[in-house]
Parts: structure tokens; C-alpha cells; sequence
């Protein structure tokens, strides 16, 4: 094969722009790959957290955890509209909410650390999966650190392909995961009473309010992040309209079942990982096999996200290293951290820190992306927005004042936002 023949099967553009008569994914194929991303070990962990430790019904878990993903899918979709108007990716966008110092040292080092954070989770949560399925049925347990370690290696090299290679392995994983979902639930409606644990499940009460607010927020932390991301993945859009609904009805479609999934599995078998549960609720060789399949599968899915998105951040820092070096940098320390399974098992506190950054930073993008929209400004580059940064600061330090019961993510997303806007008011009357 020539060499301009492996180069075209790689993804070419970096912070450039994706020429126009390359732009031609549809609404349908965003939503078949946002709904392939969805159900996945990661995602499962915060509604199932809701029951386990917040103490809520498998309803009370689920309305409250799609309650705080809706409101951040809306905004991540809306911010993805710089990449489908534009065709640049969301770091360089950045350049023009932030300004190129605060994107490059602030905005793109959050966003490479979220991607990476994810990355690990979900590495871990397949590696345990599949452990799990080897104890049980081959009688021996693989290494963790070297299951991991492999896994990560062929996500991360897949995800160094580009765009193209994403889109082509999540639509060839849909109907494995569809399967793997079908007989999960087929698994739960058909399980032994007795295998059922008895949870003493709540009533709604107003006691419950604070714990569902409480994972409403910390749900609404972990996917706000994808504010300073969804452009990457929108940029080769039909058009602006297409790459929005797709987002947002695939990704929404798809934590409605994962919530349900992750809170059903934790209500009844005391289990974080349905996969895990559904699993353990049959003999047949068969059945395991099509949901470890969906397991690994959905890691894979996801993870080509994360690995995609965290390498185009840590090219905004370093755009010397281009896109491929970029990409197997993140790769290479993605792997590693794959090895660490306090990730997971330390989870609610992780996304807790991580939160303090990217709910303020979040606040500040969205105000200032609907600022230039309503003015009609094009985007522009400025060294750093000053009136930016001091609203982060100030957020970072009111989400860490907020006790947990008043939801730190909602309200010092709403803080930020309001001080932000309120300085670009008085920069106008000023002006």
C-alpha cells in the first residue's frame, strides 16, 4: 500500500478547519453514536450511587440523575455549534470565550484531565467485567494491570485514527449493544425472586429532596464538561441543526437507560455494574457471552470519544506536537492510569474535584458564547478574557463553600454564570 494511501485513513485536520464539502454526518449518525457512548460501567456509577449510598428509590434515582444530564446535554449541544458552523475544533473555539492564555493553560488542561479521568474508568470497569467473567467460567483471573494496560492500548490507537475510524467501529458496535441491552433486561424481568435482594425502597418524601438534588448535580458536573468538547465531534455536521438534535437526543436517550440500569442493578443486587449483575443472573454461556460483549463493546465506544476529544485538548497546549503525537501522549498516560482502581472505587469524590473547575469554566463559556450570539459577533481571539478568569476564580471558591445539601454543581454553575454576566453588563454601561 502507498504511503498517500495510509495517510488518507488517518485524520488530517488538527485546529484547522474541516473544509465544508467534508462536513456530512447526519442528525441520525450523531444520535446512533452518542447512544453507542451512552450505556457504558462509567455512566452507570453516579445512578447507582444515588441508590446505594444517596439512599433513593430506583425512580427517585433515575428521574433525578436524567433531571441534571438534560440540563447539561442541552448546553453541550448548544456549544456545539462553534465546530458545526465553524468546523474547528472546541479547544480553538475556546481561544475566543476564554482567550488563547486561558485556553491553552486553564480550559484545554481541564478538559485533557476529564478525557483522561473517563478514559481510566471505563478501562477499569471493562478490565473488572472481564475478570469477573474468566473467574467464573475459566477458573483463573487475569492480571488487572496487564488487562488493562491491552485494553487501553488498542482504544487509544483506534481513537488515533480520527473522526472516520469513531464513526465507522461505534455504528459496527450498535447492534451488539442493543443485544447485550435487550438480554439484560430480559435477565432482570425474568430473575429468581430469590436471587432479588429486598432493598427497603423509599417513598417519595421531601427528605429525599436533598439527596436527589445532591445527584442531579453531580451528574449535571460530569457531563457539563462537555461544554469545551462537543465541537470536536460536531464539526464534521451537515449543518448546525443536524449536529445539535443529534447530540442531544442520543445522548439523552441514551443515560435514560443507563440510569435506569445502573439504579435497578444497584437497588436489587447491591451491584454498581449491571453488566456485573445481569450477568450473574444465568448459567448460559451464550447469554454471558452477548453481554460481556456489550460490555467490552461499550468501554470501546466511549473510550474512542474520550481518547479523541482529551487529545485534541492536549494539542491546544502543545499545538507543536500535532495531532498524532498528541494523540498518543494522552494514549500513553491514559494507559497508565488504567492501572489505578481507585478511580472508580473513590469516584463521587474525583468528580467532586474535578467539578470545582469545569462548572465554573462551563458557566463562563456558555455566557460568553450567548453573549456573541446575541450581539452577532463572529468569534475572535484575545490573549485572556480578564473578566472570565476572575468569575472561574470566584466559582472555584463558592462551589467549595456550598455544603453538598444545596448542590454545589447547580449553584455555583448559577453564581458564575449571573457574576459573569453582570460584569459584561457593567463593561457595557461602561463602555
Amino acid at each position: 500500500m502507498s504511503q498517500p494511501a495510509v495517510r488518507s485513513k488517518m485524520e488530517r485536520f488538527g485546529l484547522e478547519a474541516v473544509p465544508k464539502e467534508l462536513r456530512s454526518t447526519s442528525w441520525f449518525d450523531y444520535f446512533l453514536i452518542q447512544l453507542s457512548f451512552s450505556v457504558n460501567a462509567g455512566n452507570f456509577l453516579l445512578p447507582a450511587l444515588a441508590v446505594m449510598e444517596g439512599g433513593l428509590s430506583v425512580m427517585q434515582a433515575a428521574v433525578s440523575t436524567v433531571i441534571g444530564a438534560a440540563l447539561a446535554f442541552l448546553f453541550v449541544s448548544l456549544l456545539s455549534l462553534p465546530g458545526s458552523v465553524h468546523g474547528i475544533p472546541a479547544q480553538y473555539a475556546m481561544r475566543s470565550y476564554i482567550g488563547v492564555s486561558g485556553a491553552r493553560f486553564f480550559s484545554s488542561p481541564v478538559r485533557t484531565l476529564t478525557s483522561l479521568y473517563w478514559f481510566c474508568v471505563q478501562t477499569i470497569g471493562g478490565t473488572f467485567m472481564i475478570i469477573e467473567i474468566c473467574r467464573r467460567y475459566f477458573s483463573f483471573s487475569p492480571h488487572f494491570a496487564l488487562t488493562a494496560v491491552l485494553l487501553g492500548i488498542f482504544m487509544a490507537a483506534v481513537a488515533a485514527a480520527g473522526f472516520d475510524a469513531v464513526k465507522r467501529m461505534t455504528k459496527y458496535f450498535l447492534p451488539f449493544l442493543l443485544a447485550g441491552q435487550a438480554v439484560m433486561v430480559y435477565l432482570y424481568f425474568t430473575a429468581d425472586p430469590a436471587l432479588l435482594s429486598s432493598p427497603s425502597v423509599p417513598e417519595y418524601s421531601s427528605s429525599s429532596l436533598p439527596a436527589m438534588a445532591f445527584y442531579a448535580s453531580l451528574v449535571f458536573v460530569q457531563y457539563i464538561s462537555g461544554v469545551s468538547a462537543s465541537a470536536d465531534m460536531a464539526r464534521y455536521a451537515k449543518s448546525p441543526k443536524q449536529g445539535f438534535f443529534g447530540l442531544y437526543a442520543g445522548n439523552l436517550f441514551g443515560f435514560i437507560l443507563t440510569a435506569l440500569f445502573g439504579a435497578y442493578s444497584a437497588a436489587h443486587f447491591g451491584e454498581l455494574n449491571p453488566f456485573i449483575s445481569a450477568s450473574a443472573l444465568t448459567d448460559s454461556v451464550t447469554l454471558v457471552s452477548v453481554i460481556l460483549i456489550c460490555s467490552i463493546l461499550s468501554m470501546f465506544s466511549i473510550n474512542l470519544n474520550n481518547a479523541y476529544t482529551g487529545a485534541f485538548s492536549l494539542l491546544n497546549i502543545f499545538p507543536s506536537l500535532g495531532r498524532l503525537k498528541s494523540a498518543v501522549v494522552f494514549g500513553t498516560a491514559a494507559v497508565a492510569c488504567s492501572t489505578m482502581p481507585s478511580l472508580v472505587t473513590e469516584a463521587s469524590s474525583f468528580i467532586s474535584w474535578m467539578g470545582s473547575a469545569i462548572v465554573p469554566l462551563s458557566a463562563v463559556i456558555i455566557a460568553e458564547f450567548t453573549h456573541l450570539q446575541l450581539k452577532g459577533r463572529e468569534l475572535h481571539v484575545r490573549k485572556l478574557n480578564r473578566k472570565g478568569a476572575a468569575s472561574i476564580l470566584c466559582g472555584i471558591a463558592f462551589y467549595w463553600i456550598i455544603p453538598e445539601s444545596l448542590s454545589p454543581g447547580f449553584v455555583s454553575f448559577i453564581f458564575t454564570l449571573v457574576l459573569y454576566t453582570a460584569l459584561l453588563k457593567g463593561q457595557k454601561k461602561s463602555s
